[in-house]
């Protein structure tokens, strides 16, 4: 049971990485100018607590499986 959530959890966090957009491209990686800051607003936002709450379930649960299987 603990495993198939833990499936759950990892294509749900995939999708909500996914489907996030990034203001700055690889422009400022390689020296470009990326020194705007954007606010996350509406979707956006929602989408990134998600992938937060999502990521800490997810190692969460990998700790936990880790001591209960």
């Amino acid at each position: 049971m603990l495993s198939l959530l833990h499936i759950v959890i990892a294509i749900a966090l995939s999708l909500a990485i996914t489907l996030q957009q990034r203001a700055v491209g690889l422009s400022a990686t390689f020296g470009g100018s990326g020194g705007s800051y954007v606010q996350r607003r509406g979707a956006e936002a929602l989408l990134f607590r998600a992938a937060m709450y999502l990521s800490i379930a997810f190692f969460a649960l990998g700790i936990a499986r880790m001591f209960l299987e």
